[in-house]
Formats: C-alpha cells, structure tokens, sequence
C-alpha cells in the first residue's frame, strides 16, 4: 500500500512524469546498455528496441501501475502484475536485476525532470517503484519454483524432429526434450522464449505461443517470419526461417503466459487474427484431446487461405467437437466470409468465456463488439506480445 504522503506527491506529479516517461525510458535504456552492454546479450530485445516497443512498455507499465494505486489504494493491480512477471520469467529476470534498472531508472527521471524532482518526489517515486519490483520479484519467485527453475534458470535444450512449411512466411518446429530431465507442464494458450545466437556472436530472445505439444513430450512452436516495412525485420524469425532443420538444438524456456485455457463448463468463443491462431491451436487441441463437450465458436480472421497458418489443422479439430463451430473472414475473400471481421451477425453463446490472440488494434475492436454482444468483460482474455498499451483499459 502507497504511503498517504508518498500517495500525494505521486497524484500531483503523475501528469508531469507521465507526459515525459517516453523521454525517460529513451535515456535510461541509452544509458544502461552504455554502461552495462552485457544486458543486450539475451535478455533485452534489439528490434524491440530500435522500433521504441521497450521503451513504451516500460512507460505504459509505470504509468499503469502508479495510477491502479492511486484509484485503488488499498488493493493490488494483479492482472498488470500477472502478464509482467510472466514476461520477466520467459527470459529469466532476476531479482538483483531490479537493483540495476533502479539506480538508470531513477538517473533518467533526474536527469530529464530536473529540479522538479525533489527530495520528496524522488522518495514518493521510489516508494512506487520498489512496491512494484517488490510484488514483481515474489510473484516472479513462485512462478519459477512452479517450472522448476531457480535463480531464472529455466533453460533447457530441445531438438528439432521435425519441420513443417505451414504458409510463404510461416512455418512449425516441433521439438523433443534432448534430456530425460522431466519438463514443467505447459497449459494450453503458454508460450515459451527461444533463445539463439545471432551472426554477431549476441544471443536474442523471441517468445513463441506452443501451437500444439502431446503426451509423448513432444512441443511445436509456429513462427511467422516478420519481413520489415513498418516495423523492423524481425532478426530471429528471420534466422530460424533460414537455418532451422531437423536434428538442430534449440535452447528453450519453461512455458509461461498468465492466458490460458480453463476447465469448465461455460461457452467458448476463441478469437484470433493473423499468427494470433497460434495459442488457439494449442486450446483446440486440448478441447479435442480431452472430448470437451462445450459450446465452442472458433472465430478467425486473415489475409487470405493462403496466408492463414494452421488453417486445416483448426477445421479439423472444430469438427472433432460436437459442439463447436467455425468462422473464418479473409481480406481478400474466397471461401470464407469477405473483409474484416464483423461480429454483427454471428450469435455469441450467453455466459461465453473468450480467449483472443491477435494485434492490439484488432483485439481492441472485437472486444468492444463482443461487450456489446453480452459478453462481461471479465470473461474476456487476450495474449499481447511486445508494447502492451492496452492494458489497464481491459
């Protein structure tokens, strides 16, 4: 709980600090990698980086967190929390890691607020941020004693045993344990971090959804290559597209992700767009693998057939349910319904839960259709992966 004075102080300057938290992060990561280059070595995310993604996660998440306690003093931002620390696992944080971006933390917010910060803002300020490293470092330690690990050690090796081409800029890995060392359980909807070394001799982490896994130890992961244009070229999608084959090792994560499926009796409706079907698969299959006899609606939406990974894969496990359904809209039309997708004629089971996987533009309007549907937005889960502005709106 945020101290009355420290509460105060952090209301009255949220507006100033918050509208230079963007410049903020941009000098403490500038910094930090200067004087600690080591960190870029498979920990933090290059193109994420050079695109600003890191720096406005890191803004959006102070900002999110200093205002849940400020609305809420007397209660705890779990959900925010949750998603973070399950991030921080998959590429193994460490608690003296904290200690590390405090000192660049707070040197930036002196440096760019000057002598706004005060003895007084700086100590109100510090107490929001070890609150919230605080709560981070103990959800963090029981998520790694749940996957075995210790000390962010969750590592492991895997071997490639097969690779399947699943669209033009899309393909699987499926991949077995090289160890007899039992692996932690993965719940339908995780993911897990791949870890590579890039030409530059730099190791680089990319969190992938598991796309299907089975009882023989076996997991898959689906990797869509990010081209550039808009956004970067993504350098491990890239690499793994070209160099990954069959009887090659790939250093893995334990699976992590706040977002997956639960046991239950309620409605399903499973949402995704583009390489979003990913986490989708992998509950299909448990839906499948398990005879779930819920309501399931499978709702999709893609470039094209040609462009939708996984696509036979979801037909046939929605018609291994009995009681499950299928939608899927495509740009450029074909076989299935033409366009974006539009929710205004399709029945939304009453009492549904929903899982979304997908861009936060796309999942941000579907949501908006799904509350007008009916749907509690409690009942209404998503997986983001990078800049997670979103949050805090959910």
């Amino acid at each position: 709980m945020l101290s009355k004075e420290s509460a105060a102080i952090v209301r009255d300057t949220l507006p100033v600090v918050g509208a230079r938290l963007d410049e903020i992060a941009a000098r403490f990561y500038g910094r930090m990698f200067a004087e600690r280059p080591e960190l870029l070595d498979g920990l933090f995310n290059r193109g994420n980086q050079l695109s600003g993604e890191q720096r406005r996660a890191l803004a959006g998440s102070i900002a999110a967190f200093a205002g849940a306690l400020l609305a809420n003093p007397d209660e705890r931002p779990d959900a925010l929390l949750s998603r973070i620390a399950h991030k921080h696992t998959a590429v193994g944080v460490t608690d003296d890691q904290y200690v590390i971006v405090h000192k660049y933390l707070f040197g930036a917010i002196a440096e760019v607020l000057g002598d706004a910060v005060t003895p007084e803002v700086a100590a109100a300020w510090d107490e929001v941020y070890w609150l919230m490293a605080g709560a981070l470092i103990a959800i963090e330690g029981r998520l790694y004693t749940e996957a075995g690990a210790r000390g962010g050690r969750t590592w492991r090796i895997w071997r490639v045993v097969e690779r399947r081409e699943e669209t033009a800029d899309v393909m699987s890995l499926v991949l077995r344990p090289v160890s007899d060392e039992p692996v932690p359980p993965a719940r339908p909807g995780q993911y897990v971090s791949v870890r590579v070394r890039m030409p530059d001799g730099v190791h680089q982490l990319r969190q992938y959804s598991l796309s299907g896994d089975g009882a023989d130890g076996l997991r898959r992961i689906t990797v869509k290559r990010v081209r550039g244009g808009d956004v970067p070229q993504g350098e491990v999608s890239t690499l793994l597209h070209a160099t990954a084959a069959v009887g090659d090792e790939l250093t893995l994560s334990a699976p992590f992700g706040d977002i997956s499926l639960e046991d239950g009796t309620a409605p399903l409706v499973l949402v995704s767009a583009g390489i979003g079907d990913t986490p989708i698969a992998a509950m299909l299959h448990h839906l499948a693998g398990t005879g779930d006899t819920r309501r399931v609606l499978v709702l999709h939406a893609d470039r094209s057939a040609a462009d939708h990974a996984l696509r036979d894969e979801m037909e046939r496990l929605t018609d291994a349910l009995p009681r499950a359904e299928r939608i899927f809209w495509y740009e450029e039309g074909g076989d299935a319904r033409s366009g974006w997708m539009d929710l205004d004629d399709v029945e939304i089971p009453e009492g549904a839960v929903v899982y979304m996987c997908g861009s936060v533009p796309f999942m941000r309007g579907v949501r908006g259709e799904l509350i007008k549907a009916g749907v509690a937005p409690r009942d209404i889960h998503y997986e983001v992966f990078g800049s997670d502005l979103w949050l805090g709106a959910a």
